[in-house]
Formats: C-alpha cells, sequence, structure tokens
C-alpha cells in the first residue's frame, strides 16, 4: 500500500448524492483544479505521515459542506486549512474562491490540537461528502453502503499509517472502528456537536494530559 494508490483508489468512488472532492470540481466555489490540489495535499501528507510513528486516527463521520467538502481534508474548514498542512510540513495554496468558510466542528477540533503536539491523522468514516438528493449543500448521515466503502478505505489507511489507536469522534465513528479493534486500540469520545463539546474537550485533554 502506498499513498498514491491510496489517494487513487479514493479518487473513483462513486455514489449517488455525494460529492468526492478528489475528483468533482464544485462550479460554484471550487478553482478549476481544485480536485487535483486536494489530491497532491491528501498525497503529500499521507507520505509525510508514512515517516512517523501515528499517536492515533481522529476519526469523525463524513465530509461536512462547510468544511471536507472544500479543503479535502477530514475535520478542517477553510479556517485551518493551512494549520493542517503546516502540521505536516506540505505546503498549500488556495482551492475555493472567496472568503474563508468556517466549521463550528473543525473549529473545536483544532482548537484542542493546536495544544497537541503528537503526530495525528484526521480522517472520516466515510471520506466523501453526502447529501440530500437536490440539495448538494447539505449534510446527510452516510448509508450502509457508503459506510462498507468507507470501512474499506479506512482499513487500508491504517496499514498504510500503522497507528497506535484510532480516537473514535461519536456513535458513528465507533460502530465502524470496532472491526479494526485487532489492529489498534479503539477510544471512542463524545463528538463535539449538539452539546458535546465541553465533554468532547475534557475527554481529549485526560487522553493527551492537557
Amino acid at each position: 500500500m502506498s499513498a498514491e494508490i491510496f489517494v487513487s483508489e479514493l479518487a473513483r468512488l462513486t455514489f449517488d448524492n455525494t460529492f468526492n472532492p478528489y475528483s468533482d470540481r464544485c462550479e460554484i466555489y471550487d478553482y478549476f483544479d481544485a480536485p487535483k490540489k486536494r489530491r497532491v495535499l491528501l498525497r503529500k501528507m499521507l507520505i509525510a505521515a508514512n515517516k512517523v510513528d501515528i499517536d492515533a486516527i481522529w476519526i469523525g463521520r463524513d465530509l461536512g459542506h462547510r468544511g471536507g467538502r472544500r479543503t479535502g481534508l477530514a475535520l478542517t474548514d477553510d479556517i485551518n486549512l493551512h494549520h493542517h498542512a503546516s502540521r505536516w510540513d506540505v505546503e498549500c495554496g488556495q482551492i475555493t474562491k472567496g472568503n474563508a468558510v468556517p466549521e463550528r466542528t473543525a473549529a473545536v477540533i483544532w482548537s484542542v490540537l493546536a495544544q497537541i503536539t503528537s503526530p495525528i491523522f484526521l480522517w472520516n468514516v466515510f471520506p466523501l461528502h453526502p447529501f440530500e438528493a437536490g440539495s448538494p449543500f447539505s449534510n446527510r448521515s452516510h448509508n450502509a453502503k457508503e459506510r462498507k466503502a468507507g470501512e474499506e478505505l479506512l482499513g487500508m489507511l491504517i496499514v498504510l499509517l500503522k497507528p497506535k489507536r484510532l480516537i473514535a469522534i461519536g456513535n458513528d465513528a465507533e460502530i465502524a472502528v470496532r472491526r479494526f479493534g485487532d489492529q489498534c486500540e479503539i477510544v471512542k469520545v463524545r463528538h463535539p456537536s449538539y452539546g458535546g463539546q465541553n465533554i468532547f474537550l475534557n475527554q481529549i485533554n485526560s487522553l493527551y494530559g492537557i
């Protein structure tokens, strides 16, 4: 398994009512070469991550329309795109047009990541942006078929990065990562949305001794 093969497999994924930021271009917000930029950025991050001992992969549910749909990076919005890239010593140009768009979950994630130096890779159970039919800038939960495809890619990512543990952020993530319990430690934390922010922060602070 290599970073190039992983990104290639990821870019091939296609489902109804989903946006694949590694192969699809948003005609409203993306620059013409946005899919290529997102593929290159992810590949460089994977190559960098493969050179160190990864403490954990933090795993969310799926890409959101205000975050990963635009950046191509899990749990990362425009505001934190360059912070994410710099953690892996990777340069990142502008991918989308207009002002940077914030996402609440990404803001919470990066508020705590700023205090952690351990090598952490961010990912999602379903690595594309699923949306409601006819409403591309909405968010929906991935379905069983999409989750299965996401779990296969997650398995490939674990083989590639060999993390010490998986941090499942929320119930959906925990359900997906259970099957990998024989490969690394599984830890579940509360998702920061829907009133869970303080619990999430307390759990992460405890895990990382902040």
